[in-house]
């Protein structure tokens, strides 16, 4: 890609409004970013590899739950982290979403509704980067409509048996284990379920146009036999799985700004390098036009970011809120990518610019983890009242 170092946009200073510790954090991710990310994501991205190699260093510098508290996790507060998300999407979407999956969707139900022991256990080898772990909610079936989910759990004597399939799962192939969403007779139970148990596999989703640098599974449980403390204990109903999803969500409203900074930063270097009719192009109306309009997205999705993130430190966000920030961010991003690709013209299609890894990565983020439409519905919900989900 063009070499040029990043400078991170801050229209409206919302760096005099972070503490010391946060602009520390986002300093430090920034940097590995820069350094670590940012030189070995395009091989990756033509590839279809994950960067493995990352993930112990990913835990060093604690990426990995890093709003949760104790077991080896960083503890930092909300604002701290989603600084990280933003800046590992900086690098690319599937570095971010391994991190967010990995703390949002792994390692948040284990702290939330694990027992003692599923927590001494497992959070440390989690935030160390000694372990990887997915959490498998969605089927090839059901996707917005986790309520019909057709994985099931039968306890018989002091043995679970667990049969059905998950699809769209981040980090399945790689994951030592899994939290996995089944139907019970008592109603939606969360499961830890390891590699390597018999009846259990993970296949990878092959051909993606889209986070290539990211691992995509299927999960597959063929009378899988599973334990009686198997069982997250205090997970009970789809409301758990929900509040789960709330956690990353938070995280990918967060990562969204980060794909915007790296699209306007480039967008900006290239057209001031670009020359045409003898000048800049950054010097047509047109151009500027889109510029504007990019950046003006880029900082109602931060000032949105920041207000959740306070809110969030004060127990004071809502499910509704969270579904605002993802959707909005989220088609900001998508909108950003695609006038930044425009300005670039044809080198917006190569991959030693980011505009096009970043342009075909959205697509992704706009549908998972809440489609656009589902969180509209969301909202649509708060201010009437009225649910239009069915």
């Amino acid at each position: 890609m063009a070499g040029h170092a990043f400078r991170g946009e801050d229209f409206f200073s919302l760096d005099d409004l972070l503490s010391d510790e946060e602009r520390a954090v986002r300093d430090a991710a920034r940097a590995f970013v820069s350094d670590k990310i940012i030189p070995i994501v395009e091989k990756h991205h033509r590839n279809a590899t994950f960067p493995t190699e990352l993930i112990p260093q990913f835990g060093e510098m604690g990426f990995l739950g890093a709003n949760l508290h104790g077991y080896d996790c960083a503890g930092v507060n909300n604002v701290a982290y989603g600084l990280i998300m933003q800046e590992l999407e900086r690098g690319d979407s599937g570095v971010r979403s391994y991190c967010s999956v990995k703390g949002g969707l792994v390692m948040y139900p284990i702290f939330s509704f694990g027992s003692e022991k599923q927590k001494d256990h497992w959070l440390p080898l989690l935030a160390k980067g000694q372990k990887t772990g997915c959490f498998g909610l969605s089927e090839p079936d059901h996707g917005s409509d986790p309520a019909g989910m057709e994985t099931k759990a039968e306890l018989k004597g002091d043995t679970w048996t667990l049969n059905g399939a998950k699809r769209w799962i981040t980090n399945g192939t790689i994951a030592d284990v899994a939290v996995v969403w089944a139907r019970t007779k008592e109603g939606i139970r969360g499961f830890l379920v390891e590699k390597g148990m018999k009846g259990y596999s993970a296949p990878p989703i092959e051909g993606k146009f889209s986070l290539r640098a990211s691992v995509t599974s299927e999960l597959v449980f063929e009378d899988v036999k599973l334990p009686k403390d198997a069982v997250l204990p205090k997970a009970d109903g789809l409301k758990a799985p929900l509040m789960c999803l709330t956690q990353a969500r938070y995280g990918i409203a967060w990562g969204a700004v980060g794909s915007m900074m790296a699209v306007l930063d480039e967008a900006v270097h290239y057209t001031k390098s670009r020359v045409q009719f003898g000048k800049p192009i950054a010097s047509f109306q047109l151009v500027q036009e889109k510029l504007v309009e990019m950046h003006t997205m880029l900082t109602h999705a931060q000032l949105t970011c920041l207000r959740m993130g306070r809110m969030k430190d004060e127990n004071k966000l809502k499910p509704h809120h969270v579904s605002f920030g993802k959707r909005n961010n989220v088609r900001s991003a998508r909108e950003v990518a695609k006038l930044g690709r425009e300005l670039l013209g044809a080198n917006g299609i190569c991959d030693e610019y980011q505009v096009g890894r970043h342009m075909c990565n959205m697509e992704s983020v706009y549908t998972y983890e809440g489609t656009h439409e589902i969180h509209t519905l969301v909202l649509g919900e708060h201010l009437t009242g009225i649910a239009a989900y069915k």
